[in-house]
């Protein structure tokens, strides 16, 4: 008996695997510049049989979706996306050279002999493009390949370098605040308890600083309001710097 239940289960199994064949099929998507787009494009999909999952590298501005091809063929998946009139799928490959361009704050970068150890350390790393410094905004702007390096590489780089990147934007409306804040309190935790207060566009934190930076729209807080929310989730501040 145990041995004809486990030849239907075996069967059962072997039927089930031929009825599925997942492939997975990558293009870059025109158009697909934030989590919103994915979402919409996600939403899009969704829509056509034999879709598996859907995941989205957003620097790089490409989909992966997996698909059942006996439903379903990549043809059918770029007319889908071709349709919407924004999201236009074209072909991507891993040789690509995908630039990018971001802005990022650095309190802590004090002159030009901080720039230049930035300088010199970003150079080695895989994927960098080019360096633009602004002292005097204590701000630098990066280059780089998306296929290569990324964002979150770029920030973990000068974090351990100890400088505190958070985003940088040119627009009237967006300001930067700067901490000292207790060795215990540099955490992940501060970093998404700080991210959720009324304002705030970015976080980031250093160990060898024991520093809190922070973006925030001026629209929607002020220096004076972050700092008191910032005390009223339990994170105590000395010499708060805002710009």
């Amino acid at each position: 008996m145990k041995r004809i239940l486990f030849s239907l289960t075996f069967v059962l199994i072997t039927l089930g695997l031929q009825a599925q064949t997942i492939d997975t099929l990558t293009v870059r998507i025109k158009g697909m510049r934030c989590e919103e787009c994915a979402h919409k494009v996600k939403n899009v999909m969704r829509l056509l049989p034999g879709i598996e999952g859907v995941t989205f590298n957003i620097e790089r501005r490409t989909a992966s979706i997996a698909y059942d091809s006996k439903q379903l063929c990549a043809d059918s998946i770029k007319a889908r996306l071709a349709a919407t009139g924004r999201y236009k799928a074209s072909a991507y490959s891993p040789q690509d050279v995908i630039i990018r361009g971001m802005g990022l704050r650095l309190a802590d970068m004090q002159g030009e002999e901080d720039y230049h150890r930035i300088s010199q350390r970003l150079q080695t790393m895989k994927g960098i493009d080019s360096i633009a410094p602004h002292l005097d905004k204590h701000y630098i702007f990066v280059r780089y390949d998306a296929n290569r390096t990324s964002k979150a590489d770029v920030r973990r780089v000068l974090s351990d370098m100890g400088f505190t990147p958070v985003n940088y934007y040119s627009g009237p409306k967006v300001a930067y605040a700067y901490y000292q804040i207790p060795a215990d309190k540099i955490s992940q935790e501060t970093m998404d308890e700080v991210l959720m207060l009324t304002g705030v566009e970015d976080v980031n934190v250093n160990a060898q600083r024991k520093s809190l930076a922070v973006t925030y729209f001026t629209d929607e807080t002020t220096a004076e309001q972050l700092l008191k929310d910032i005390k009223a989730v339990g994170i105590i501040v000395k010499n708060p710097v805002s710009k």
